[in-house]
């Protein structure tokens, strides 16, 4: 049997659309995606603050529906 290697994150969604239209290419070679912890950091600070506010607001609902 062959041995399937796991790929790095990012990596298995472009390799199911390579696999799907039957391109032969290897578009991303052997390199890996990555960034830094700061950077990632940086660029997601919006989806943490959007987090927070929705648990803020179901939490306010629940208070005023339920009493909690």
């Amino acid at each position: 049997m062959s041995e399937k290697k796991t790929e790095a994150c990012g990596r298995c969604s472009i390799t199911s659309v390579v696999d799907a239209t039957g391109s032969e290419r290897d578009v991303l070679g052997e390199e890996r995606i990555e960034i830094e912890e700061r950077e990632m950091r940086r660029l997601s600070a919006h989806h943490v603050a959007a987090s927070r506010a929705k648990e803020w607001f179901n939490s306010l609902g629940e208070r005023l529906i339920y009493g909690r």
